[in-house]
């Protein structure tokens, strides 16, 4: 009897992680392709965008363990498909904030960018928790990659779209038009997106091939129906005392810190020291980010190619990342030439390297718990994103204080070092960590019961 060929459904859910990444990323840019016509418009000076850049960081921190926890608690259709709706939903309102008063302006401009910060903070692990569910553990590394680079793929498709609609029509315009693609794609997301186990199109070849292979296939279906309200603490506690956990938070923190220069203040650089127009700058801009978006799935091909040679789970994953972060820190060579060209060329290899050594989401893939899948990646998340409020703030001071990009330039490439230290010294072997069940009064038996109960009397 001929076996059946297996569908290749995961692929498609791969395909609609890229694109819901590609516009997650697109929504966030839209506020630095917008920045330097939004400065001279609402008379901002640079200290009060950096603010305003860092908004979106300060929410989708907060936002990381509560969105982790619901990921866990609903599954990850609903609540990632709510998640696009409201950050899109508000994107498009920002498009309005020039109808207030200057420093009313601010404030709505803040706030909406805060509220998009907390509405994206289950996207990242939820990302991490339909791979664990729908890939082989032989693919993720190659999956986490994929939908990783969408980061950079968002900025060469959609700098030069959003570049042409602030230079042809005003600010406002870019914010209206890409919240509204967000909004269309959440109704996309709930047609298609379903866990293995329940998506009308696998077949059960595809399915045992999944589940067969380290593939968590029932991770949502016994969502809700955990013993716990609320986030295990007990759990968090663990991660948070673990050397190779800490290593890896403190990689990922400084990894994002070289992502939001480029998510940021990269096109108000090359308006502002570089002399470009926001048109040119926005097609500009997209140049690095094609080099970040090679790496980013290159890295993940060289890091699945070690494994199947033979190599170290450790050897695999760290060999990319160093290598790429240390390629990175040439984005610092940029203050030492002023042929524009030279200067995008270094841009183009520091993003690369970046791409190639951004492997953090296949390492959590590796590392994290089984038990707390989407918290464990909320935390990752969490930490990795502080710099999102870090990074504008302290650039935004740097700029204002020597009044040019020299230094912010070396700030830059200095997280590329310190990630590379972490790695190196700090995270030592990567492996899963085992977590270990605190037992309650209410596992225990009856006699252990009450002798814990006079203990704590």
């Amino acid at each position: 009897m001929q076996k059946t060929k297996p569908t290749h459904v995961r692929y498609l859910i791969l395909l609609m992680l890229f694109l819901v990444t590609t516009i997650n990323y697109a929504d966030r840019a839209t506020i630095a392709i917008a920045g330097s016509s939004l400065q001279k418009s609402l008379g901002i000076d640079a200290v009060t965008l950096g603010y305003i850049f860092s908004a979106f960081g300060w929410a989708y921190v907060a936002g990381q363990i509560p969105g982790g926890w619901l990921l866990d608690r609903f599954g990850s259709k609903k609540i990632y498909a709510l998640s696009i709706f409201t950050w899109s939903l508000f994107t498009v309102l920002q498009g309005y904030v020039g109808e207030f008063g200057l420093s009313t302006a601010i404030v709505a401009l803040f706030m909406l960018r805060f509220l998009v910060g907390l509405a994206e903070a289950p996207s990242f692990p939820g990302n991490a928790r339909i791979v664990a569910a729908w890939f082989p553990t032989s693919e993720r590394g190659t999956a986490s990659a994929i939908f990783n680079s969408a980061q950079y793929f968002a900025t060469v498709l959609f700098a030069p779209i959003m570049g042409w609609i602030v230079y042809t029509f005003g600010w406002q315009h870019v914010f209206v038009v890409m919240g509204g693609i967000g909004i269309v794609f959440s109704l996309i997301w709930l047609k298609v997106i379903h866990s293995p186990r329940n998506h009308p199109s696998i077949n059960k070849a595809e399915l045992d091939h999944i589940a067969n292979n380290g593939g968590m296939v029932d991770m949502d279906n016994d969502k809700g129906k955990g013993k716990s309200g609320g986030p295990k603490w007990d759990y968090v506690k663990q991660l948070l005392t673990n050397r190779m956990m800490l290593g890896i938070y403190l990689a990922q923190y400084c990894i994002n810190g070289i992502t939001y220069f480029f998510l940021t203040w990269f096109p108000v650089y090359l308006v502002q020291e570089r002399g470009m127009t926001i048109l040119k700058a926005g097609f500009i801009a997209s140049l690095p980010a094609i080099c970040g978006f090679i790496g980013g799935v290159l890295g993940g091909i060289i890091s699945d190619y070690l494994l199947r040679r033979g190599k170290s789970l450790t050897f695999a994953r760290k060999a990319p990342i160093i290598g790429g972060l240390l390629l990175s820190t040439s984005i610092v060579t940029c203050n030492y030439v002023d042929i524009e060209w030279v200067v995008v060329g270094f841009m183009a290899l520091a993003f690369f390297g970046k791409g190639v050594g951004a492997l953090g989401w296949a390492v959590m893939s590796d590392a994290s718990p089984k038990q707390i899948a989407g918290l464990s990646g909320g935390l990752f998340n969490m930490f990795g994103n502080i710099a999102s409020i870090t990074t504008p703030i302290v650039i935004g001071y740097i700029i204002s204080s020597t009044g040019s990009f020299k230094w912010a330039l070396v700030f830059v490439g200095a997280n590329a070092l310190v990630a590379v230290i972490s790695y190196v010294f700090i995270v030592g072997e990567i492996k899963r960590v085992e977590l270990k069940d605190t037992p309650t009064q209410g596992d225990l038996p009856a006699s252990e019961a009450g002798k814990l109960s006079e203990a704590k009397i």
